[in-house]
């Protein structure tokens, strides 16, 4: 690879003055041709209009000290040379101009010579990697002329220490994302893993799904205490759901209104984007938002102001935006209930929070978590006994348990048993309890029509009739899981929970897929398909 060096022009260190002993004198920019171990393909001398005498000897001394070296004088003009903004404005012109070829090209910035204001611009320049560079320091020594030079690379992952207290910062930043719970779930780590990196390197809008409980507000919330942690956020969190959000009241509560705005607007008001400014501002429920609010969120997203309720004038806000929902928005953009362009803005950085069934090695630990929370609030703490706490766990994974609501259904369970323990300890009396409890609370969900009522729309009346009994009654309820489960990966871990575990690669999915083909059915097909309810006349 060849070997450039880009630096700025010295004007007092640079100078050896016009006579012959110049080139005795170290001179930086000229001392770099001098070593053996650092050849030198081409340099680029970055000089000020004002010492065009002073490149042009400078230069001339280059071309006679390494005559093989490519010499490449780049002018800039700025006024004050103290000026911060005037110097890197022009230095970043510098790095439009000048093509970078890392493949084939080496490149150093030599940062000893010019103003401090000129050396922090490059140093900056560097780290930003608009010069894709290592630095140059050079200084004089007993080496003679030449002095001597030391090469500083910013990739910090090269720096044992350096690299391993940012791997502990980021391993604190995961735990504390996942509120100090051990999770084992690979997915959702990786979730987790990669939304620790986005929250502390974008501000860009972030979109969190999934079902209802699966923990997308207690993450925005720790998102942001994050972001607040790092200083990256100053401005406070704001948080609303928008399926509480309607009408006039929609306009007012997110973008403020002015006095007299409408009926009862005694008073202007500020709305939770202005709150939000500097801050986060957390819309949980975003698909229940209007149309109309949809394209003024758009606006305040994009161009960081938006116009009151009732005012003729704009208003501005600084906010990072987390967006939530349990809400299929791209299905909602096709019935043109959601904004197109606005799911596209805030599409940006997505993340699927799996539900709690698809999650069963992280339940054990959320237990912990839970009875840790529960001794926090009550003062005292709880725990199971063994066989109850066995109990619980072999109920908690099987079919059986819904857990419709999630870690919300989590949370109250373990409220409930923590609550009524005598003595402190949970036992198997209560668990049987709770799980008695808990499948009453369900039951409704897992309520069963006939076999007829659940293929009725999905097969043919003569397809009906060809088929056996046997299968009639398998199909409906291989189809009643499917309606009751979220995904296709779901209602296979259902269905096949005691095969899958005798299989090396389990693929869950694929089984189910292919069962409901043998029917001529999709598992799309089936859950959108709504059965005949219990009762209900036609």
């Amino acid at each position: 690879m060849n070997t450039v060096i880009i630096g700025i022009l010295g004007a007092r260190l640079d100078h050896g003055g016009f006579g012959r002993k110049r080139l005795e004198r170290w001179r930086p920019s000229i001392s770099l041709l001098m070593h053996d171990d650092l050849p030198v393909d081409e340099f680029v001398l970055i000089y000020h209009a004002e010492e065009q005498q002073l490149a042009t000897l400078t230069l001339a001394d280059m071309a006679v000290i390494s005559p093989k070296t490519r010499l490449t004088p780049y002018q800039v003009d700025y006024d004050n040379a103290w000026d911060f903004e005037q110097v890197y404005s022009q230095l970043h012109d510098f790095t439009r101009w000048y093509h970078f070829d890392p493949e084939q090209n080496r490149y150093y910035v030599h940062i000893t010579t010019g103003t401090h204001v000129a050396q922090i611009c490059l140093y900056l320049l560097t780290e930003a990697n608009y010069l894709p560079a290592k630095l140059l320091q050079t200084s004089p020594g007993k080496e003679g002329v030449q002095g001597s030079y030391l090469v500083i690379d910013l990739d910090l992952s090269r720096y044992d220490q350096i690299a391993s207290r940012f791997a502990r910062e980021a391993q604190d930043g995961i735990a504390y994302l996942k509120g100090g719970i051990e999770t084992r779930n690979l997915a959702f780590n990786r979730i987790i893993s990669q939304i620790e990196q986005v929250s502390i390197k974008s501000s860009a809008p972030m979109l969190l799904t999934g079902p209802t409980g699966a923990g997308k507000s207690r993450l925005a919330q720790r998102i942001y205490e994050l972001k607040k942690q790092r200083s990256l956020v100053t401005g406070k969190l704001v948080e609303v759901n928008c399926a509480t959000l309607r009408g006039d009241n929609a306009m007012s509560a997110l973008f403020g209104h002015v006095k007299g705005a409408f009926t009862g607007a005694l008073s202007p008001r500020l709305g939770l984007l202005r709150e939000a400014n500097k801050g986060v501002l957390f819309l949980d429920e975003i698909g229940e938002l209007g149309l109309d609010e949809q394209a003024m969120l758009l606006r305040a997203i994009e161009d960081k102001v938006f116009m009151p309720f009732g005012s003729d004038q704009q208003a501005s806000s600084d906010f990072q935006l987390i967006a939530g929902t349990n809400r299929d928005l791209f299905e909602h953009v096709r019935q043109a209930q959601f904004r197109e362009d606005l799911l596209a803005r805030i599409n940006l950085w997505t993340y699927q929070l799996p539900s709690l069934t698809e999650r069963m090695e992280d339940f054990e630990p959320n237990i912990e978590h839970e009875l840790q929370q529960f001794t926090i609030k009550a003062g005292y703490k709880v725990s199971f006994n063994k066989a109850a706490r066995g109990k619980y766990l072999q109920f908690a994974r099987s079919p059986q348990a819904l857990w419709r609501a999630n870690f919300r259904d989590l949370n109250s369970s373990i409220t409930r048993m923590a609550t009524l323990a005598v003595g402190g300890r949970i036992t198997e009396e209560q668990v049987a309890e709770e799980i008695s409890r808990l499948q009453y609370a369900w039951c409704g969900f897992g309520q069963q029509a006939p076999a007829e009522d659940e293929l009725a729309g999905l097969l043919s009346a003569q397809a009906l009739a060809e088929l056996d009994l046997f299968d009639r009654l398998q199909l409906a309820q291989v189809i009643r899981i499917c309606r009751s489960s979220r995904s296709l990966a779901e209602a296979g871990r259902i269905l096949f929970d005691q095969s899958r575990t005798q299989k090396t690669s389990a693929n869950d999915s694929h089984r189910l897929k292919m069962y409901l083909q043998k029917f001529g059915l999709a598992f799309q097909t089936v859950t959108k398909t709504l059965p005949v309810q219990i009762g209900q006349s036609g």
